[in-house]
């Protein structure tokens, strides 16, 4: 066996009615911090309320959209002047990744440019993060356990991340019950990228014991979750979810994705589409373009019987059942999200040189990426 390491949160706290327990946690801290929600405001009053009821004084900060460097600075800029103790994140991978990112940088006596990846620096933090505890709302990202938070840079094109082993959040805490009743758009997109980020560990160049013993249990609970979730709302289903999502985070923190997120990474940086949208239309050519370079691998093998049991079709059929179900549920295609097909091999080169592009299991050429983008639109 090969050596490896791991890393996880400092705690991770699973399971319904955890989310009570945040205040008092964060609140432990000291008492400045910032909370960084959604778009909406009142779904975070709970948290916000409980914790100024606590004596904190609190800094509210929204991300309604995936962050871009303009937000980071202006939220930085807030965030740096109030002085706070400690960064808490309630929301979507969005929310989280902005959150992670001020619990790192507002510490750090340089600039964002000298801790972003590609673009910048890519220097690792000099001073240590503040504290920071992750409360997701959604089933995808995984957010709640990754080292980095993606920042996406319009003038550039691209999303890149700032990482640092200490930005893992001090607390994760994964309370399925603020997943119920999230729209069904945001379910389907954010599941499937949490399913991505179960898959390509398990078939990355870079897994290892520990990332196969979390992911690939979790594969077809997770992918018969999302089915359920898709027919009509269920809180076990929903459990499900949260927990495929956590364990992808974990995974692709300590191991590695592939192609898929490789590609997301720059589509996302040239359109305004979702994260989840983008990976969820290239989960399924992506694994077919996997299989034929790599003639049928086992874990694609196995991947292929997998699926085809949860829609009960061949082993042969699966990826193309996989796709149609998707697409039937409403996941709309590349071109649809904003992609132009002038834009393809473009996107297919700049792919070649993400970080999560090495962890998949052959190498694709930029044709190779060329057809998966064609057959996603």
């Amino acid at each position: 066996m090969n050596p490896f390491a791991f890393a996880l949160p400092g705690r991770v706290m699973f399971g319904r009615g955890e989310a009570q327990n945040a205040p008092a946690l964060i609140r432990a801290f000291g008492p400045r911090g910032v909370v960084v929600h959604g778009a909406n405001a009142e779904r975070a009053a709970w948290l916000v309320d409980a914790l100024r009821g606590q004596g904190a004084q609190v800094l509210t900060l929204a991300c309604g959209a995936e962050p871009t460097l303009p937000m980071l600075q202006d939220a930085l800029a807030q965030a740096k002047d109030f002085a706070p103790d400690w960064v808490a994140g309630l929301g979507g991978g969005a929310a989280l990744d902005l959150g992670k990112a001020l619990a790192g940088l507002i510490p750090a006596p340089g600039g964002i440019m000298d801790h972003l990846e590609v673009v910048g620096r890519g220097q690792p933090l000099i001073a240590a993060p503040l504290p920071y505890v992750a409360i997701p709302t959604t089933a995808g990202t995984g957010a709640e356990a990754t080292r980095n938070a993606v920042i996406g840079l319009p003038d550039h094109g691209r999303k890149v991340s700032i990482r640092d082993e200490r930005m893992l959040p001090r607390i994760a805490i994964v309370d399925p019950a603020l997943t119920d009743h999230c729209p069904r758009a945001v379910t389907l997109a954010s599941g499937l990228d949490a399913l991505a980020q179960v898959i390509e560990p398990y078939i990355s160049v870079k897994a290892t014991p520990f990332t196969d013993a979390l992911v690939r249990p979790l594969i077809a609970p997770g992918l018969d979750a999302l089915v359920t979730l898709m027919r009509a709302e269920d809180a076990a289903a929903r459990d499900r979810m949260a927990w495929t999502s956590l364990c992808g985070g974990i995974a692709l923190a300590n191991g590695g994705l592939g192609a898929v997120h490789g590609l997301a990474g720059v589509i996302g940086g040239v359109t305004p589409a979702a994260h989840g949208a983008i990976c969820g239309v290239l989960l399924a050519p992506v694994l077919q373009m996997n299989d034929r370079l790599t003639r049928h691998a086992p874990r694609l093998t196995e991947l292929r019987q997998i699926v085809a049991q949860t829609f009960g079709c061949q082993g042969s059929d699966a990826l193309d059942s996989l796709s149609d179900w998707a697409r039937d549920a409403g996941l709309p295609g590349l071109e649809a999200q904003g992609l132009d097909f002038s834009q393809h091999r473009a996107v297919a080169e700049a792919s070649l040189s993400s970080s999560s592009m090495k962890g998949n299991p052959v190498p694709p050429s930029v044709d190779d990426l060329v057809a998966v983008l064609a057959k996603a639109g």
